[in-house]
């Protein structure tokens, strides 16, 4: 009767380096699946808060607990009104309008409920009036921060809350512009 053979050290060394690799593997997919994404940004519709090629960190948990807040700059999947233009991007805008809010776009100005809304991080005021229009339940009207030169709400309507990815967190790239982003 012959003895079972005993793994030799060099294959113990790589069954364990596969076992760690593939662990590795599975939580760096969970993370970036659950908890955090970096995504590329390739337009300046968020100018000058995100430029082009910026990467950011999108925090996916967040939106999981909490509602967006107005001035979250947020990543979404596209509305339906976008699928059906062929566009299949996510997309990172800013948070302007909550659900049932009245949102209008008139002399520069964005107002919510009749109120002016505080905006220093715009690269310009609007130079179009839109609205007023109610933000319907359990959607969101988002803008790009380069209000002239951004394909935004103001054309295609509201994001509703399914669609939302997260919140764009951390800028990681380029180097000389990491840092919060908000």
């Amino acid at each position: 009767m012959s003895k079972p053979t005993q793994p030799t050290d060099s294959s113990k060394f790589w069954i364990e380096s596969l076992k760690t690799i593939g662990l590795s593997l599975f939580l760096a997919l969970g993370v970036r699946t659950a908890v955090a994404e970096p995504r590329y940004v390739p337009t300046g519709s968020m100018e000058p808060t995100i430029h082009i090629n910026d990467r950011v960190l999108i925090d996916k948990i967040s939106y999981r607990f909490s509602p967006p807040k107005r001035g979250d700059i947020a990543m979404f999947s596209p509305p339906d009104v976008l699928l059906e233009q062929n566009l299949r991007d996510d997309l990172i805008k800013r948070v302007i309008g909550l659900p049932g809010e009245t949102v209008e776009v008139r002399d520069g100005r964005v107002y919510i409920n009749d109120e002016p809304l505080q905006e220093n991080y715009i690269a310009a005021p609007p130079e179009y009036q839109w609205g007023p229009e109610v933000v319907p339940p359990d959607s969101y009207l988002v803008l790009g921060d380069n209000r002239n030169n951004s394909y935004d709400s103001h054309f295609w309507g509201y994001v509703p809350r399914e669609r939302m990815i997260g919140r764009a967190m951390v800028r990681f790239w380029p180097p000389h512009r990491i840092g919060a982003v908000d």
